[in-house]
């Protein structure tokens, strides 16, 4: 924003988004010195919540991709130690499918896994509740710019953030704003490639580059 005034919307998220990412960090078990990105090693516990398991209320953090197979999956697993609760979803998504073998077995090569996971369908509910729309391509910025135009000032891609978002302390809700995301011009250079249909190589390669944006963006994100 040019005179730095937060339209009601987003200042309703700043808010949200302190309230619970100061709950989160209250919670945690404190630490000597900076936070550090997730290791490949010793990891294997970590996964995004389910739906159902996050309250109506609690403002979320959604990885979106096409299916909900792959990239949001990894990504939500590789982002687990984010200050808020993290929910995966796709926008054209068959319900309730197990993640793949080789999804599977790429989460595993960088220590990770995402047990239990079923496939979602992005809703009106999840982009309501969210406080970052993370993208794994152009495509899905695109997508929630048409259906969801209201939160197209909360959602980018993953390389775009890693890229462009400011580090903290200020709000995520304030440094978001000032990015003007709804109006950026989207680019393929934005894209984490999907995998879907290609060998196990094609799945771990993608998880490679995941993981090192993911620890990126965990940084600022704090």
């Amino acid at each position: 924003m040019v005179d730095g005034t937060l339209p009601c919307a987003a200042a309703r998220w700043a808010v949200r988004y302190n309230e619970v990412a100061g709950q989160a960090l209250q919670a945690r078990p404190q630490r000597s010195g900076s936070r550090k990105p997730p290791s490949r090693s010793g990891g294997a516990g970590r996964h995004a919540v389910t739906v159902s398991a996050v309250p109506s209320d609690t403002p979320t953090l959604v990885t979106l991709c096409t299916g909900n197979a792959a990239r949001s999956v990894m990504a939500g697993a590789m982002l687990e130690g984010a200050p808020l609760p993290v929910v995966t979803a796709g926008t054209h998504v068959l319900e309730g499918q197990p993640m793949s073998r080789r999804t599977r077995t790429a989460l595993e090569s960088v220590g990770l896994n995402a047990d239990g996971h079923r496939s979602h369908q992005l809703t009106a509910a999840d982009v309501e509740g969210s406080v970052l729309i993370l993208a794994m391509a152009a495509e899905h910025v695109a997508y929630i710019r048409r259906r969801h135009p209201e939160a197209a000032g909360r959602t980018a891609s993953l390389k775009r953030l890693v890229r462009d978002l400011p580090a903290g302390p200020g709000p995520l809700a304030d440094r978001l704003a000032a990015l003007d995301l709804a109006h950026v011009e989207l680019g393929a250079w934005e894209d984490v490639e999907d995998p879907a249909g290609g060998p196990d190589e094609i799945y771990v390669a993608c998880a490679t580059e995941l993981f090192g944006l993911c620890r990126e963006l965990l940084v600022l994100l704090e």
